[in-house]
């Protein structure tokens, strides 16, 4: 039986059939417990209680908020495009899933029927931090068409306000993935994580590229509007901008695209500074007597806890700062972010040509 479950796991379309199903499996897992977490922090941090009543430690309140947005009222404003307003709340959500099916998320050696060097992920491509770049990219798209579509004042200026942000952040974050490239000198996401592990010590680009990872980080912060950098739904301003005239579940996509894109950004993240599923090797020698599932169980469960501990620091950091004022959020991208990251591209190609730093 299990032969039989192995030889038709090796087909390469039932592979990337049950690869895909997956990574759409683990982000849509990540996003109600996401809400959750982000709830429960929050009222801690307000020294509140947070949720507490439906399920045990209020688990289930997730679940209870999808079923009340199911049956909500579902209406279209007056004068909409309707097709546009339709397709919207799909928009922004489709990115963040799509991104996380480029990044690799764990390892199983002598299993390389499930990718090369036996790496997990649903799509594994050389240029695969460029196609994911391009694809995360695609979720402004949405915010904007939403806004506009609504014909309503506040939905279109957080849809302005979204577009003018995610364009001028996203200048930044290329920038810091162009000094990143090269330094590594790959574009391909599994080759970056592994060139970080070290043998004693980490080898993380967090501590080689530390002004790459900060100007990464501030653009992520702007990349999937969270605060300090929300000014799209800017509730006190805007009502709730870009997705003010939504109800039921097409405002619930919105919000699962939001989380969608925490979770993916925070994999990115994890990937690109903090190697990704590897640790040490000398740490982590004693893997290679297990079999391979339980091998790849122990690099995916290393993965999936970088990435919770990002998306801690995301959710810490939205409940301490204040929100930027609009004018003090455009200035910090255009004369203090984007030439700090033009000099971080000099700072590498200099130490790369001279100071030897980033010889692999």
């Amino acid at each position: 039986m299990i032969s039989m479950v192995l030889t038709l796991l090796r087909n390469p379309l039932v592979l990337a059939v049950i690869k895909m199903f997956v990574a759409i499996g683990v982000v849509m897992s990540a996003v109600p417990m996401l809400v959750w977490l982000e709830r429960k922090l929050s009222a801690r941090f307000q020294r509140r209680i947070g949720p507490n009543r439906v399920g045990p430690m209020g688990l289930l309140q997730s679940i209870a908020d999808a079923i009340k947005l199911m049956w909500k009222e579902d209406f279209f404003p007056r004068n909409t495009d309707r097709l546009i307003f339709l397709a919207a709340p799909i928009m922004a959500f489709l990115p963040g899933i799509i991104s996380f099916s480029l990044i690799p998320v764990g390892q199983a050696e002598g299993a390389e029927w499930l990718g090369p060097n036996g790496v997990m992920a649903v799509s594994y491509l050389e240029m695969g931090l460029l196609v994911m770049m391009a694809v995360s990219s695609l979720a402004s798209y949405g915010l904007a068409f939403g806004g506009w579509a609504s014909n309503s004042q506040y939905p279109l200026l957080g849809g302005i306000r979204s577009s003018a942000q995610l364009i001028s952040y996203e200048i930044v974050m290329g920038m810091a993935v162009i000094a990143l490239a090269m330094k590594s000198g790959t574009l391909n996401l599994s080759e970056i994580a592994t060139q970080q592990q070290g043998w004693y010590l980490p080898h993380w680009n967090l501590f080689l590229q530390p002004l790459t990872f900060l100007l990464f980080l501030i653009a992520a912060f702007a990349e999937t509007n969270r605060a300090p950098f929300d000014l799209p739904e800017a509730e006190q301003e805007l009502v709730g901008g870009y997705h003010t005239e939504y109800t039921g579940m097409r405002y619930a996509w919105f919000m699962l695209g939001e989380y969608a894109g925490l979770w993916t950004m925070c994999s990115v993240i994890a990937t690109l500074f903090l190697g990704g599923w590897t640790l040490p090797a000398a740490w982590m020698g004693w893997v290679g007597h297990f079999p391979w599932f339980v091998a790849a169980l122990i690099s995916f469960g290393i993965f999936i806890a970088k990435v919770v501990a990002l998306v801690f620091f995301f959710m810490w950091v939205r409940w301490t700062l204040p929100r930027f004022r609009w004018d003090q959020l455009m200035k910090l991208g255009w004369t203090i972010l984007i030439p700090l990251a033009l000099a971080n591209i000099l700072i590498t190609a200099l130490l790369m040509e001279y100071g030897g730093l980033y010889v692999r």
